[in-house]
């Protein structure tokens, strides 16, 4: 808001900024709400959005909602990386859904993302 007071319209980049720092505030509402707001403005999410966003779900123990922004992004045309697919997998891990985990760093390999030790 302050932005537009200001005439200044936020980007995608913007958008990405104030959903990774709800993320890191534990605002997974926020977040989903900025993302969802940022697409009605006709702003094209990217991979640094809904990882941000896949992240606060994570971390707000949304595993669900993470497992269907995941989908989402790769609907739109959009490759998960190693960040993506770690979110992804810790969500799964924090809703106790092992087997989900355990398929998720399956495709990841498939993919031929190495797993990292925020993977593990």
């Amino acid at each position: 808001e302050a932005m537009q007071q200001r005439g200044l319209e936020p980007d995608v980049i913007t958008f990405s900024a104030a959903i990774s720092a709800c993320e890191k505030g534990g605002q997974w509402e926020r977040a989903l709400s900025l993302l969802e707001e940022m697409q009605q403005r006709g702003l094209e999410p990217n991979v640094i959005t809904f990882n941000a966003a896949i992240s606060a779900c994570e971390k707000g123990g949304q595993w669900e909602r993470a497992l269907s922004l995941f989908e989402q992004m790769q609907q739109r045309g959009l490759k998960p990386n190693v960040i993506t697919f770690s979110a992804a997998i810790s969500a799964c891990e924090k809703g106790g859904q092992w087997e989900r985990a355990l398929s998720l760093l399956e495709q990841m390999q498939q993919r031929g993302l190495e797993p990292n030790v925020i993977t593990f």
